[in-house]
């Protein structure tokens, strides 16, 4: 019975490892996040002009949603995955806790692709010279490193 404690202790200590390091990769949600709620009504109107929607949909992605950097990350994989927004609220609701990058393959985005890359890069919401937001080109981690993004 011990060694299957002690197995079990590791896998926990290992998954919790893993879970931090992957969280790490998409940081830049808090920071969006923090950016919407000192600026609402102007975020609200980025994520409208970026994915070119209305205020209804963006009222109905931001109540079903935990943060308002979520609602982007929402529209980002929809749009990535080519699923309808609904959906991929579902998806979120349903995994809530998984992750991004769990979230981001169950929609068919490849662990390792471009477009998962892009995701853990940052957002497209602002450009460096009115907030900042995601990472600039040439900044991101890995294989990427110093190569422009698409």
């Amino acid at each position: 019975m011990k060694p299957f404690k002690v197995l079990f202790v590791f896998l926990m200590m290992l998954l919790s490892f893993s879970s931090v390091a992957v969280a790490g990769d998409f940081d830049w949600i808090k920071d969006l996040s923090i950016q919407a709620q000192a600026d609402p009504s102007g975020f609200r109107a980025r994520l409208g002009a970026r994915f070119k929607i209305g205020d209804a949909e963006i009222n109905t992605v931001l109540s079903n949603v935990e943060f308002p950097g979520d609602a982007y990350m929402v529209l980002r994989l929809g749009e990535m995955s080519r699923q309808p927004t609904d959906y991929v609220v579902k998806q979120y609701r349903s995994g809530k806790g998984k992750g991004w990058g769990a979230l981001a393959k169950s929609l068919g985005i490849k662990p390792g692709s471009d477009e998962f890359h892009a995701l853990k890069n940052g957002h497209d919401l602002y450009n460096g010279k009115d907030g900042g937001g995601g990472k600039e080109k040439g900044e991101g981690k890995g294989k990427s490193k110093g190569k422009k993004q698409k």
